[in-house]
């Protein structure tokens, strides 16, 4: 007889994908066993097997509950009745909110794609190509010159996304800088370039022997 889904079903469901998670973003996919997730859930082998068949469905729950929540924001940003601009900018504000939030499962997400089977690697690349696509009509809007230009168009767009993915290597939340000023540099580094000093005047050139960085 197949066992009764439990009434605290989803939240077991989601303990699993949590922990799995760290696991996966500290020893890597490979490098995780169910025995590992089972003592980190408190759980039997067997039992962890009840709410996902296999180690490879975990990691797909763990990148499909990240890139969807991802996919979901582009697109309530982009159905928005708002300027180009301020729809990159809340798109970037959203992405780097939703990255700090969920470490685990973006790094997992940038790292372990490969380990996916065919079928379910397919669904999260869906997802990902939504995600630019969605940005490439916005580019668009921006510059319409570039419409004729897709093959240009792409780099553009992924440089954008590669400026706030890979945040998760370097930045440190109780450092000077806020998450919320990082997202507005990016913004404004794709939109136009690099900030420019806010005085016209030379700046003396000084000797430099020993340049400390």
């Amino acid at each position: 007889m197949a066992r009764t889904q439990s009434a605290d079903y989803d939240q077991r469901r989601e303990l699993i994908t949590r922990q799995a998670a760290r696991l996966y973003a500290q020893k890597g996919f490979l490098g995780a066993s169910i025995a590992d997730i089972s003592v980190a859930c408190h759980m039997s082998k067997s039992l962890i097997y009840h709410y996902f068949p296999s180690k490879e469905d975990i990691l797909f729950a763990v990148m499909w509950s990240h890139v969807s929540i991802l996919a979901e924001a582009a697109r309530m940003i982009a159905a928005l009745n708002r300027a180009p601009e301020d729809k990159l900018r809340w798109l970037a504000h959203t992405l780097m909110g939703e990255y700090q939030g969920a470490q685990d499962a973006h790094k997992i997400l940038l790292n372990e794609l490969d380990n996916l089977p065919e079928g379910k690697r397919a669904v999260i690349v869906h997802a990902e190509r939504q995600l630019l696509d969605l940005l490439d009509t916005l580019l668009v809007a921006l510059r319409p010159h570039l419409r004729l230009m897709p093959k240009q168009r792409r780099p553009i767009v992924m440089m954008f996304f590669g400026m706030l993915n890979w945040t998760h290597t370097w930045y440190n939340t109780q450092g000077p800088v806020s998450a919320e000023k990082i997202a507005a540099l990016a913004a404004d580094m794709w939109l136009t370039g690099l900030p420019r000093p806010t005085q016209t005047a030379k700046p003396k050139s000084q000797k430099i022997d020993n340049p400390q960085f």
